[in-house]
């Protein structure tokens, strides 16, 4: 079974579970659905930013500043942010912070997520399926890139989402990662 046949949890305007669908349907429908966001940042406040191969079902080779993906049928959100930091960048027991729950609509996606964050100064394995590669960039050099590379709209909505939580401007050059 590949990614496009895994059952995805189908949501409501309310972020209600209404169902399960392959993630193809979901797609082709563009469909409400869950996912998770995990900004995995390591000591020194610098956050991984990952490019996504060209074979992603949705904005394939743009830079992602999360980790993450959809939710499947019958998991968590906390069991999703687990399952897909490990799947894509090879991170296992690092405790996850839950930092916010949000809605995000455009074009492409219809989504509602939950943001978790980390720290982790490892080695990563990335999934060659999903990650062509990464590095960790300081917040201010992500969003100056952002202006002329392609990132992911939703990726950078829940990035300056949190440098508001934070009450950092976007281009500030400050720490992300602190407690």
């Amino acid at each position: 079974m590949g990614a496009e046949d895994e059952l995805v949890t189908i949501v409501d305007e309310r972020n209600r579970v209404v169902g399960a669908l392959s993630r193809r349907a979901m797609r082709a429908g563009n469909l409400p659905h869950r996912a998770t966001y995990i900004l995995v940042f390591n000591s020194r406040g610098e956050l991984y930013v990952q490019k996504r191969t060209q074979s992603k079902d949705v904005f394939p080779g743009y830079y992602d500043v999360a980790a993450g993906g959809v939710i499947l049928a019958g998991e968590s959100y906390e069991e999703g942010a687990l399952r897909e930091v490990e799947e894509e960048l090879g991170i296992r027991g690092v405790p996850l912070m839950r930092l916010f729950d949000f809605s995000y609509e455009d074009e492409a996606v219809k989504v509602w997520g939950a943001v978790f964050s980390c720290v982790y100064d490892g080695e990563m394995a990335l999934q060659q399926e999903e990650v062509e590669s990464g590095a960790f960039l300081a917040v201010d050099e992500v969003f100056r890139r952002a202006a002329t590379e392609p990132f992911t709209p939703d990726g950078l909505y829940v990035l300056r989402k949190y440098g508001e939580m934070r009450g950092l401007g976007c281009g500030e050059v400050r720490t992300l990662a602190g407690g």
